[in-house]
This record gives structure tokens, C-alpha cells and sequence, in this order.
């Protein structure tokens, strides 16, 4: 096991210390100017025990192409998560951590050969397909994987649709997929579908659900006597102000009618916002200050990250962000503002429109919720470098994992970011104990031994 540097280690904060008082302490005393993130560790446990008390027959694998961070997958996987990989590149950097390939699914329906061969390689032998040429490749190439029909079933209001590139008909295509499936002498085991990336629709689970529960009679009638599996995807909010209750709720009741628990069926799904959105803050600074040609009122202010960078989601992921002045301005009068990233392209713009007290060259700008579809996208275009990611825990959640991981105390640090932060001063067992919630999530979700360790990496 690798022993981490103090440059590298997660930091052990005060309970009662917020992530506001850490960018706050940053900016003041160390000199940085580029962008920089904030990773709370304990919001990602937090959800964590919040999908398993509002899905609790819902297995988790999550999508990593959300946020690929080490550290996130490393935390996940000692939670006893899943993962749901895209690619080679993804199935490596999570076999990496020491996580068994029976804990992966390559949910990609349209995969290239190169990928399915290493795939069958690395004995992960679980996989989605939509196509006919899908089944063809799967069975000269890796004919023992066990296969997972996804149907399209979309919601009517979400952040990404995803039904117009990937999902057969469950009408119309899904019966001769599941013939030719047969006919070839591959083993089905399971029906997927993905309602959207951030679905506003919750009763499209319902419809899915039942769709689904359709296959699995026709795949009955088809001899596939092994199906077992059902993948609910993805498109669970992640914001600090979203709720998983409504699609809880109707997920669950659904699972009931079509899916009792006694009909012994495994439910999976493959979350990626969910977990990550929030426990993401991104602190900007304020380069360049102008105002607008046209309008003398309005104040035009350049960060140092853009939608080349961080905030590809608002191109790509369709992501409204909301700035906030790292300072009070109590005394500073509001103005008509839009943000701007840092390269030379008229399309690096942050916020079109927003109201912002008057600031300064040098001031900090923050941004909740940059978790999701941020930094494995980002690029450095015209020069401009990805932003730092600073991991901090609490001690309570410190206790907690190191309570669930082999590893020692050597891969987490009591030493601050800066000196004024107010860190962990001595180990208690003061509100430092698993609750019975925690208790039931690791024994739900055993974790696993990781190869690598915690630390605070870069993006």
C-alpha cells in the first residue's frame, strides 16, 4: 500500500468547521490564483446512507463518468458501491482500487471490440446492449458475458435525454433482440433503461418499470430462464436543495408491483449526480472587470475558469449555475452582472444575467453543486490549468472511515491547508460512533479492500 505524502492526504477538520470557512481561510492566507475545489468527503457518506434508507433494494453502481476523482471512487468503493463503467479506461481506473470485477457493469450498448475484449480480459462479464450488431460482436468476441437488454423508455422533462442515441423499442425491437439473443445461444439475464440524466419526470420510473417487467415475461416465453437482474439507471437529482423522496417513492411502489421482493429479482442502478453534485464547491477569482458597451450599468467580471473548464456542464450537461460572493458586500450597491471564463472565445460565458453586489479585481466567486459532469470533462484550453481538488472530513466522518478501510491513520492529516484552519485536535469517541443507519449500510454494503489510498489529488 502506498503511504501518502502530506500533500496528498485527506484533511482532518474540526466537526463544526464549513466548507466556507475553509475557501475563506485559503484565499486569506495561502497565495493561490487559480481555481480550486472544495471535495467534502463527509456529503458523499451522507448520500451514501440517504440511498440506502430511501432505495434500500435498490443496489447502487455508480456512473463514473460523472466524476472519475480517485478519491470519490476510493470512498464509494469502501462504502460497498458499484460501478458502472463506459469504457476500458473506466473499468481499469476501478479495478485499480482493488474493486472485484463482479462489482462492475459495462453499461455501454454500443461498444468497441478493443473494449469488450478487455473487458473479457479482466473477467467482467456483465454488460447492456441495444442492437443487433451489439450481439454479433459480443459473440465472437466475449460469448460467456452475461447480457442486459436496454429499452428506451424516456421522461418527458429531463436535463439530458438520453433515449434519442441508446434504448430499443420495447414494442417493436426488443422481441427480435431478444430472438436473435437466443438464437445465438447468449445468456440474457436482465432488462436496463435510463429515463434521462436528471429527470424532472418521476412517474417515467413507473412506465419504465412496467415496460420492463414485459420483457421479462417474453423473455420467458424465449427459454431464458436466468434473468434476474433489472437496471434502473440513472437521473437522480444531486443539488443541495433536490430530494430523492418523490422518485423514491414511486420506484418503490412500482418495485413492489412489478418486482415483489419474494420474485427474488436483483434491482441495481446506476447513479452519478446523486452522489457527487453537491459535495463540490468551486472558488473562482476575479481577474478583469469591465463594463458592457452598450450598458454603463452593466459590470462584466472575468473569472479564471470557464466552459472550457469547470463549467463545461452548462454546455454539455445543461447545468444553471449560481454565483456567490465568497464576502458580504453589506454596504456595496448591486448591479447587473454576467460572468465570464478566462480563454479568448466569445462563448466563454458563465451567467448571462445576474444580479451581484459591486466587486473588486481579486475577490472570490463560489459555486455549489459542481460535482457532476465537471471535472472529467474539463480541458485546458488556451492554457488556462484544471482546478485543484482540496479533500477535507470531518473527525466524525474521519472515525467512520477509518472504521471501514484498511488503512492506517498515515493516510489522513491533522496538519491544515492553511494554519488558521481549525483541525482535528484529538481523537474522542464524542459523537464519533456508527448510528444504527451506518451500522445497517455496512452490513448491506460490505466494503472493500482498496489497493490505493485516500489523499487530496488534483482534478
Amino acid at each position: 500500500m502506498r503511504i501518502c505524502g502530506l500533500e496528498e492526504q485527506i484533511h482532518v477538520i474540526d466537526n463544526k468547521v464549513t466548507v466556507e470557512e475553509i475557501i475563506k481561510d485559503i484565499v486569506r492566507t495561502k497565495e493561490i490564483s487559480d481555481p480550486f475545489y472544495i471535495f467534502d468527503v463527509g456529503d458523499l457518506v451522507h448520500k451514501a446512507r440517504i440511498w440506502q434508507q430511501k432505495l434500500p433494494r435498490v443496489k447502487p453502481f455508480y456512473a463514473v463518468k460523472c466524476n472519475d476523482n480517485s478519491l470519490v471512487l476510493e470512498t464509494l468503493a469502501a462504502f460497498g458501491t458499484n460501478f458502472d463503467c463506459a469504457s476500458k479506461a473506466e473499468i481499469k481506473k476501478v479495478l485499480d482500487l482493488g474493486v472485484n470485477p463482479s462489482r462492475i457493469i459495462f453499461a455501454n450498448p454500443a461498444k468497441m471490440t478493443s473494449h469488450i475484449k478487455y473487458a473479457m480480459s479482466q473477467c467482467v462479464d456483465l454488460t447492456t446492449f441495444d442492437n443487433e450488431l451489439e450481439l454479433y460482436k459480443i459473440k465472437s468476441i466475449h460469448p460467456s458475458c452475461n447480457l442486459v437488454i436496454r429499452i428506451r423508455c424516456d421522461a418527458t422533462e429531463t436535463q439530458c435525454p438520453l433515449g434519442i442515441k441508446y434504448g430499443c423499442d420495447p414494442l417493436t425491437e426488443a422481441p427480435a433482440l431478444m430472438s436473435l439473443a437466443r438464437d445465438l445461444g447468449l445468456s440474457v439475464v436482465g432488462v436496463s433503461f435510463h429515463v434521462g440524466s436528471g429527470c424532472n419526470e418521476p412517474a417515467a420510473f413507473r412506465r419504465a418499470i412496467a415496460a420492463s417487467a414485459a420483457i421479462f415475461r417474453l423473455a420467458q416465453q424465449l427459454g431464458f430462464m436466468n434473468m434476474y437482474l433489472l437496471n434502473i439507471g440513472g437521473g437522480f437529482p444531486g443539488n443541495k436543495s433536490t430530494s430523492l423522496d418523490k422518485i423514491a417513492d414511486i420506484v418503490n411502489d412500482a418495485l413492489n408491483e412489478w418486482f415483489p421482493p419474494n420474485n427474488g429479482a436483483t434491482i441495481i442502478a446506476e447513479p452519478g449526480r446523486f452522489f457527487v453534485a453537491s459535495a463540490f464547491t468551486l472558488s473562482t477569482k476575479i481577474h478583469s472587470i469591465k463594463k458592457r458597451s452598450n450598458d454603463e450599468n452593466h459590470i462584466m467580471y472575468f473569472i479564471n475558469d470557464g466552459v472550457y473548464g469547470s463549467f463545461n456542464s452548462i454546455l454539455y450537461d445543461h447545468s444553471v449555475v449560481v454565483p456567490k460572493p465568497l464576502n458580504d458586500y453589506l454596504m456595496s450597491p448591486v448591479c447587473q452582472s454576467s460572468i465570464w471564463g478566462p480563454t479568448c472565445d466569445g462563448l466563454d460565458q458563465v451567467v448571462d444575467l445576474v444580479n451581484m453586489p459591486l466587486m473588486r479585481m481579486g475577490d472570490w466567486i463560489t459555486f455549489e453543486d459542481m460535482g457532476a459532469y465537471t471535472i472529467p470533462v474539463a480541458s485546458t484550453f488556451n492554457g488556462f490549468p484544471l482546478p485543484k481538488v482540496f479533500a477535507v472530513a470531518s473527525r466524525r466522518i474521519w472515525q467512520k472511515l477509518k472504521n471501514l478501510m484498511p488503512i492506517s491513520e498515515d493516510h489522513f492529516t491533522t496538519v491544515p491547508i492553511v494554519a488558521t484552519i481549525k483541525m482535528v485536535r484529538s481523537v474522542s469517541s464524542d459523537d464519533d460512533e456508527w448510528d444504527e443507519n451506518d451500522l445497517e449500510y455496512t452490513q448491506r454494503y460490505p466494503c472493500l479492500h482498496l489497493k490505493s489510498s485516500f489523499s487530496m489529488r488534483e482534478a
